[in-house]
């Protein structure tokens, strides 16, 4: 076994940790389950499986609602008016993505219940691998997912060593149907799957992520831009910022992809080393069609 590499002509566009997600509301938190269309309980007909814990949504807990006093309101506008300005002071962001859970978009699915695979029997989402739970894989064990312009794959890392990766699961880009961003989540944006069958699976990177590259890439469709496509402007702009980085795998051409906004993404792996925890790391920056940096565009993450 060896670090994966993908086929002539196939194009690796992002390679980072993931796993099956965790339920971030109260009532689910730290659990998961894997659910067919009539919300009943799967998983101990996925083949090859092994046991894995069975877990039951807490009771709501109510929070006694207290009142305040007029110098307690006081002195709370002044607490958060202090911390805002501290944060505004010290060029500090306020919470966005991978700095805490967002707004419920499916209480049935967030909240009451948290399916981490949808699926009817022999459909594409009862195929993939039990080593992306983990609470039933070895404690060192982990997962990655890459994502290439033809292929979905999981790999598996013995002993978390990438020197060992190992083929899990894989399927084309032609089954997946539309991949939706689930933002109310502890670690950033999580990726629901969906596959032309009608099953689905909920992934997550392990811990958190301000823009995570697997979701990037799987939630908008691939146009690729090859480096001979580019205008000389273009060009000689890649090639100063190429030139600018301390630390880069030299031997790996960049990806370029055009996003939704018509700009295009530049990303450079930094390295040629795999990490366990963080997949490739890369270098990124977004170019307008002019030749020049562009601002970020929320959409085209």
């Amino acid at each position: 076994m060896a670090i994966w590499t993908p086929d002539s002509g196939e194009t690796i566009l992002a390679r980072d940790a993931a796993a099956f997600a965790t339920g971030t509301a109260q009532q689910v938190a730290g659990m998961r389950w894997f659910r067919n269309p009539e919300r009943e309980d799967i998983q101990d007909e996925l083949p090859g499986w092994p046991e894995g814990p069975a877990f039951s949504p807490r009771e709501e807990q109510k929070r006694p609602v207290r009142t305040a006093g007029l110098f307690g309101l006081q002195a709370l506008y002044v607490l958060v008016i202090g911390v805002l300005e501290t944060l505004a002071g010290t060029g500090s962001a306020l919470p966005g993505p991978g700095r805490g859970p967002g707004r419920v978009q499916e209480p049935e699915n967030e909240v009451d219940d948290f399916p981490v695979m949808w699926a009817a029997r022999d459909t594409v989402a009862r195929s993939l691998p039990w080593q992306l739970d983990p609470a039933r894989r070895p404690e060192d064990y982990r997962t990655h997912v890459i994502v290439t312009d033809r292929r979905l794959i999981v790999l598996g890392l013995p002993e978390g060593d990438p020197r060992r990766d190992e083929v899990l699961w894989a399927v084309e880009r032609s089954k997946i149907t539309r991949v939706d961003r689930m933002r109310f989540s502890d670690v950033g944006g999580e990726a629901r799957i969906h596959f032309t069958d009608g099953s689905w699976c909920r992934l997550a990177p392990p811990s958190a992520r301000q823009h995570w590259t697997v979701l990037r890439h799987l939630a908008h469709p691939i146009e690729l831009f090859p480096l001979d496509a580019l205008t000389p402007r273009q060009r000689k702009y890649v090639d100063s910022y190429l030139e600018s980085l301390p630390n880069r795998a030299h031997s790996v051409d960049p990806v370029i992809t055009r996003r939704p906004s018509g700009k295009l993404l530049v990303e450079v792996a930094m390295e040629e080393r795999v990490r366990a925890e963080l997949g490739i790391l890369t270098h990124s920056f977004f170019m307008t069609e002019s030749g020049r940096q562009g601002a970020i565009t929320p959409k085209d993450l």
